[in-house]
This record gives C-alpha cells, sequence and structure tokens, in this order.
C-alpha cells in the first residue's frame, strides 16, 4: 500500500504562485505512476497533471498547461505540483494519487487534500 499525504496548500493573490507537494510512505512509490486532481464546491473531481514512474513523461489537463509543473523526486518519495499564474478559478481542494492515466478511477491510492484558494 501507499499513504499520501498533502502539503503546500494556502491562499494566494491571483497571478501568484504556490508548491504543492505531496510525500508518501512505502518502498514501492518509485513504481507507481502518480497524479495531481482537484476539486472545486459543487464539482467533479477533476485530473489536473500526471507523470510516470520514472519520470520521463508528464501530462497535463488543458486548463492549466503551461501553467503548472508536475516532478517527483523518487529518493525523497516526493511528488510536487508548481502552480505559476494562478487563477481564481484555480480554487478547488487539491489531490495526489497513485496510480495512472486522467481519470479517478484509475487511481487506487489518494491523499486527504490541500486546499488551494485563489483571491482575484
Amino acid at each position: 500500500q501507499v499513504q499520501l499525504v498533502e502539503s503546500g496548500g494556502g491562499l494566494v493573490q491571483a497571478g501568484g504562485s504556490l508548491r504543492l507537494s505531496c510525500a508518501a510512505s512505502g518502498r514501492t512509490f518509485s513504481s507507481y505512476a502518480m497524479g495531481w486532481f482537484r476539486q472545486a464546491p459543487g464539482k467533479e473531481r477533476a485530473f489536473v497533471a500526471t507523470i510516470t514512474s520514472s519520470a520521463r513523461s508528464t501530462s497535463y489537463a488543458v486548463s492549466v498547461k503551461g501553467r503548472f509543473t508536475i516532478s517527483r523526486d523518487n529518493a525523497k518519495n516526493t511528488v510536487y505540483l508548481q502552480m505559476n499564474s494562478l487563477k481564481s478559478e484555480d480554487t478547488a481542494v487539491y489531490y495526489c494519487a497513485a496510480g495512472s492515466g486522467v481519470l479517478a478511477r484509475g487511481y487506487a491510492y489518494w491523499g486527504q487534500g490541500t486546499q488551494v484558494t485563489v483571491s482575484s
């Protein structure tokens, strides 16, 4: 099993930046692709970004491409989401997950989430 704990959320002004971290427990972290999803109030959980186990390939939702960057450090069992040029519509609870693809059902393990609020 993999346990995931997100951190780094908070309140930021539009145009600002935040870096989310997701620390994983377990020796098998490096074998999992990882993803970030977000859920805004009243909306379904939505794909944000994913990275392969080797970090050789990444993929992004259209809405964040060019502004967000996903990365990982397998030595530290940590995946990151660097968020730049934040917009009010980025406000959501952000979740990291272990799995693959752009659909939530492709991910077996989830963190508890971290709130990101962007003020306009």
